[in-house]
């Protein structure tokens, strides 16, 4: 799971290095607007993925085939419907998006651009979360692992030959992220369909006429009242809590456009590393959630927490390896990512965030998987609240004088708090409590 994660925001260190070596600021300033525009829908949905994990992780446990087949083909369902009506509200959502987000006229230019591109990839953004949650959920780990590597390389690869060989700058990294959303959805899919099969059927033919079989069968449980409302109920809580993480980051980009090219050049760069450490750790979050979530359907108690005590240790080996490496080899990276001389001076003033962020946030991305995988979302929304409106926001208003290192201490408290106020709940009130879900 870690090596999954990984690959997700090397890719976006690839789009930045691309964008970044190009002979202008505002390349990887547009895109980095316009990529927050469209990501903060697909974050805004990680509800898919996160639900779709736990809810199959406890499906597993508890040994119900038909009900984790359920909680995917619901998962896709929902998928698709938010990402078509996001097409059919393309105009209203971008012009107010491009509007909020502020920065200079080139940087406004090529964001509309890639949002016009990007936009179009939403129903597969979106089904991806949720074939890769379910895939997780079934301790299908090294299968999530190659779909993302197989997806990663051709968005990497395509990324090379528009951008460096057809020379199309920023709509060549949007439309190479767009076929590979896609490619991604064919992929698991087709995974998904031919790893559910026995030996015995192997052809094309027999495989659909099972799976159809199954959708029959399940028609009238897929739509039934309870189970929907429970879904929805569960993922209002999730919604919310990734509403308000989104919120924080969409706030520090549109803040760096207000602070200019070289700015938002330089956040674009600093976000990379932040979800660089953020998806490695939360590789082991991932392998969390499943365990926890496979203990809380088995009602085992002992295993649930033992679960939890592995995973603390090894999350805060990690976060000290990553505060190690932004120590030692930072200023070399920030040279990978770009030969903007501007941008590099500026970049290499806020790096020493990068080495303190993993030991601040390092709790808040376990115990994250933790509450997923016990389903107890309402926690990770009220302790997500707390922490956005309670500190990031109070803090940023306090240090805002000291412009963009004002903007970055306020998001290291915010993390901290996070992590804080789970940990607390976890061990003061779930650690010693019988499960009886």
């Amino acid at each position: 799971m870690i090596f999954s994660n990984i690959t997700i925001p090397l890719l976006g260190l690839v789009d930045t290095a691309v964008l970044g070596h190009l002979d202008q600021a505002y390349y990887l300033g547009g895109s980095t607007v316009g990529a927050m525009i469209i990501t903060f829908v697909t974050w805004l949905c990680g509800f898919l993925r996160m639900s779709t994990t736990g809810l199959t992780a406890q499906a597993l446990g508890e040994q119900n085939g038909q009900k984790s087949l359920l909680v995917l083909l619901r998962g896709l369902l929902v998928a698709c419907l938010i990402g078509g009506t996001l097409i059919l509200l393309q105009s209203f959502y971008l012009d107010l998006s491009l509007g909020l987000a502020g920065g200079s006229e080139q940087i406004q230019f090529y964001a509309k651009q890639y949002c016009d591109i990007r936009i179009w990839g939403l129903p597969a953004a979106l089904s991806n979360l949720v074939i890769l949650g379910w895939l997780l959920g079934n301790h299908k780990a090294k299968a999530v692992m190659w779909i993302l590597i197989a997806t990663n390389l051709i968005n990497l690869s395509l990324d090379l030959l528009f951008v460096l060989v057809f020379d199309w700058q920023v709509q060549g990294v949007a439309s190479a992220t767009l076929i590979a959303e896609y490619s991604g959805v064919i992929i698991g899919l087709f995974y998904i369909i031919f790893a559910q099969q026995t030996d015995s059927q192997k052809s094309l033919k027999s495989i659909l006429i099972t799976m159809a079989g199954k959708l029959i069968d399940i028609k009238a449980q897929l739509f039934e009242q309870s189970a929907l409302i429970n879904y929805f109920q569960l993922n209002r809580d999730i919604l919310i809590r990734t509403l308000c993480l989104e919120i924080c980051f969409v706030f520090i980009t549109f803040q760096g456009a207000r602070l200019g090219d070289d700015v938002i050049a330089t956040n674009a760069i600093l976000m990379n590393f932040v979800l660089l450490i953020s998806f490695g750790l939360d590789g082991i979050a991932n392998a969390a959630e499943v365990l926890v979530g496979k203990a809380q359907g088995q009602r085992n108690l002992k295993k649930r927490n033992f679960v939890v005590k592995i995973a603390l240790f090894w999350t805060g080996l990690f976060a000290l390896i990553y505060s190690a490496l932004f120590a030692v080899a930072g200023d070399f990276l920030i040279g990978l990512l770009t030969n903007i001389p501007e941008v590099v001076l500026s970049t290499e003033q806020y790096v020493h965030w990068m080495i303190i962020l993993p030991i601040l946030g390092c709790w808040c991305y376990l115990f994250d998987g933790v509450f997923v995988g016990l389903m107890k979302a309402k926690v990770m929304r009220n302790s997500m609240i707390i922490a956005t409106f309670g500190c990031f926001f109070p803090m940023w208003w306090l240090l805002q004088d000291f412009g963009n290192h004002g903007l970055w201490a306020a998001f290291s408290v915010f993390l901290l708090v996070r992590g804080v106020s789970l940990a607390w709940h976890y061990y003061r009130v779930i650690e010693k409590q019988p499960i009886s879900v």
